[in-house]
């Protein structure tokens, strides 16, 4: 891969690793009751987002990069309402995004630019990185959200770090 292409891949399974701990910590404030407890019926709960996620990241990732199998049943990850405890689902989870990862970063350039369709999509290796990446930001931000209504606390996602800094 070029260096470029490099970069890029670092970085995109970079960010992915960062919200792995996030959705830990949110995990670590809920019971596992509240794990499956949805907001409103046209909500999720975190163990539904967790599953989604799981299932979204193997698709394009392992699937589509990887040339895994395509085995995801979209609609079951919504239609969970239990089954999984805290820890088998942060476990799938942190194994999904460990794999995915590795792909990205290993990816060839050919497979980076290559077209395929995803779940309908046409999409080259990168969009799937971007997409891949902004999906798992996006619900990783669903999930802190949700934690926060239901504790009423920050979850400290940027303790200690001046975020009034300024631009060297």
């Amino acid at each position: 891969m070029t260096t470029e292409l490099t970069e890029f891949a670092e970085q995109t399974a970079r960010h992915m690793e960062m919200n792995t701990p996030r959705i830990a910590k949110c995990l670590a404030e809920l019971s596992e009751e509240e794990l499956w407890q949805r907001p409103n019926a046209a909500s999720n709960s975190v163990g539904n987002l967790m599953l989604h996620l799981c299932g979204n990241i193997t698709q394009y990732v392992l699937s589509s990069l990887a040339g895994q199998p395509d085995q995801r049943v979209r609609d079951a990850e919504f239609a969970t309402e239990g089954g999984y405890t805290k820890a088998e689902l942060l476990q799938k989870l942190q194994e999904t995004v460990n794999a995915a990862t590795q792909v990205i970063r290993q990816a060839s350039q050919e497979e980076m630019l290559r077209e395929r369709t995803v779940q309908g999509f046409q999409m080259s290796g990168i969009a799937i990185a971007v997409h891949v990446c902004e999906h798992y930001s996006y619900h990783t931000g669903q999930i802190a959200f949700w934690v926060k209504l239901l504790k009423s606390k920050d979850l400290g996602f940027y303790a200690g770090i001046n975020l009034n800094a300024k631009n060297a």
